[in-house]
């Protein structure tokens, strides 16, 4: 029996998809498995094989023996945002919004601004693409700025990223009209918003979108992408994936580039060696906005980031508070945490910054924190003896600031992913505003 590759019918914002194939169909790589009702992105796949399940969720394929890099080509289009369209293309960075719908915004001189930060922490692959591929990712920026009619193109960066830096500078001519933007190594600055303020120098409302400031954002995956929808007529049947944490080949980041849509997280973790001894948690993305997930369910999507394997949690067998920040987890994920910590949950807060947009909960300055000392205070009058935070690096600080003259020791909901990695844990953090 050969490998089984598993599609999700939903890897994007809007509907799940509609199948096109059933149960013991042959298809080949490249091949469109899968169509949108409304808002989506269509679905091809990944791999020469034959079908094998077929439901509401997922389409499952078993890989042929003998695989090639060939695939399936889309038709000619006359327009980039129909090539966007025609291979599937989403936000790669996590969001999954259909590409070509931000492709046929009308910007008229405004910008394009390629997310290049790779915000979340351990996570490489964006990086390693543009170390190696730094003129597919430009290409792509002018084929955006062509489709919406943008001027000026930005590319948002961490400024530590010299390497990165560089080999874009190395493509980027005098005449492209496409400028390098370095931004603080600190989390969230990958978010839209945080990128447009650091840009700009204005804040966007949370109910706003990048439009709003004429702007449209496109993920360093995405982009390239877009490049090879365009020129090579390849539709998204790839993924690039760090995967890190308790492996038997070493911590990592092992960036993995070009990974088959559908590949088990399992047997990326098998490539780097398998698990190393005891963990904690399997986290599917980054350490901030990743969720755990069991193996038997965890398999490569178009917006899977990485997959980290964690030391265990602390425990702490005590009344526990939750403070809640739109940057990072969500109550449910923590409540998840602090059962696995065992601990006993007897509060919930939100950061003052946050405030709810359609059910979602967004934050007004994200990385620009007021402070917490009103949260942390409520939390200790409901009785936590400590608090469990999902904070941003300056939310985190401000609570740094008050919750130990309370006498409360502070966890971040991060603490085992970053200490797996040995890595600084969130507390009182320099901001480094290189």
């Amino acid at each position: 029996m050969g490998d089984i590759f598993r599609i999700y019918l939903k890897m994007h914002a809007g509907a799940p998809c509609k199948p096109m194939v059933k149960a013991g169909d042959e298809v080949k790589r490249g091949q469109l498995i899968a169509e949108p009702e409304g808002l989506g992105a269509k679905i091809h796949s990944s791999v020469d094989g034959k079908v094998v399940v077929v439901n509401e969720k997922y389409i499952e394929i078993e890989a042929s023996k003998v695989q090639t890099d060939d695939y399936v080509k889309i038709k000619e289009c006359d327009s980039i945002w129909e090539y966007a369209y025609e291979a599937g293309i989403v936000g790669a960075g996590g969001a999954g919004f259909p590409t070509y719908v931000k492709l046929q915004s009308k910007l008229n001189g405004g910008y394009v601004i390629a997310n290049c930060v790779e915000c979340e922490p351990i996570l490489h692959h964006n990086i390693s693409l543009i170390e190696k591929h730094p003129e597919k990712i430009v290409r792509g920026i002018k084929y955006a700025m062509q489709s919406t009619g943008a001027s000026k193109g930005y590319i948002a960066i961490k400024g530590k990223n010299e390497r990165a830096i560089q080999r874009l500078k190395e493509v980027i001519k005098d005449s492209d009209n496409i400028e390098i933007k370095m931004l603080p190594d600190m989390y969230p600055m990958g978010e839209e918003r945080a990128i447009i303020h650091e840009i700009f120098g204005r804040w966007l409302e949370p109910t706003q979108l990048p439009l709003d400031a004429n702007c449209v954002v496109l993920n360093t995956e995405t982009l390239y992408n877009l490049t090879e929808a365009v020129e090579d007529r390849k539709p998204v049947i790839d993924k690039d994936v760090t995967v890190a944490g308790k492996l038997v080949n070493g911590l990592g980041p092992h960036v993995m580039l070009r990974v088959p849509i559908g590949t088990s997280i399992n047997s990326l973790i098998e490539k780097c060696g398998g698990i190393d001894g005891e963990y904690g948690e399997i986290i599917i993305g980054g350490p901030y906005t990743g969720k755990a997930e069991e193996l038997k369910d965890a398999f490569v999507t178009k917006t899977s980031g990485g997959a980290i394997v964690t030391i265990p949690l602390p425990e702490f067998k005590g009344k526990i508070g939750l403070l809640v920040c739109a940057c990072g987890a969500d109550e449910a994920r923590l409540r998840d945490i602090a059962s696995k910590m065992k601990s006993e949950v007897v509060g919930v807060t939100k950061c003052k910054n946050v405030v709810e947009v359609r059910g979602t909960n967004k934050c007004l300055t994200p990385g620009d924190c007021p402070g917490q000392a009103q949260a942390v205070m409520y939390l200790k009058k409901q009785g936590a003896e400590r608090i469990l935070v999902a904070n941003c690096n300056d939310c985190t600080n401000t609570v740094m600031g008050c919750a130990p003259k309370l006498n409360i020791p502070v966890y971040h909901h991060v603490d085992h992913a970053l200490r797996t990695m040995d890595m600084p844990i969130p507390r009182r953090l320099p901001i480094d505003k290189k």
